[in-house]
């Protein structure tokens, strides 16, 4: 399987495009088949290889962060196994919406009523109507 195709990575590269002031929704999520790391990604630079998402190793703490994307295709783990791609992964939030759902759970979420609580607890509050 080609770890991110061409659809994908030209959504990728519209994302870096569109400024950082964009909140784009992941475009790809990424995972190793061995162990807990997973990667919610939605930028990739001019440069073809640097990744910026959402990256949890598996220690408690998902960052913001790039990552190179011709350093995950290198990496293996057990038995030869290399990163893969989860097809079936259907985001429904922005990226900062499962960025502070990470930081709330200390892992990167996809439960609707987690990132949902999550983006709560980002929501400007309502106006005092007390003045």
């Amino acid at each position: 399987m080609l770890l991110i195709p061409d659809p994908l990575r030209e959504r990728l590269v519209a994302n870096f495009r569109a400024g950082p002031e964009h909140d784009p929704v992941p475009v790809v999520k990424l995972y190793a088949p061995w162990g807990v790391a997973v990667w919610l990604l939605t930028e990739l630079m001019e440069d073809g290889d640097t990744l910026f998402g959402l990256c949890d190793l598996g220690f408690g703490c998902p960052e913001l962060g790039y990552v190179s994307w011709a350093e995950l295709e290198a990496l293996r783990g057990p038995l030869g196994l290399g990163i893969r791609r989860d097809e079936r992964f259907a985001p429904t939030r922005p990226l900062s919406v499962y960025a502070g759902a990470a930081r709330l759970w200390g892992r990167i979420v996809e439960d609707e009523a987690m990132l949902a609580d999550a983006a709560r607890h980002l929501s400007p509050l309502p106006p005092d109507p007390g003045g």
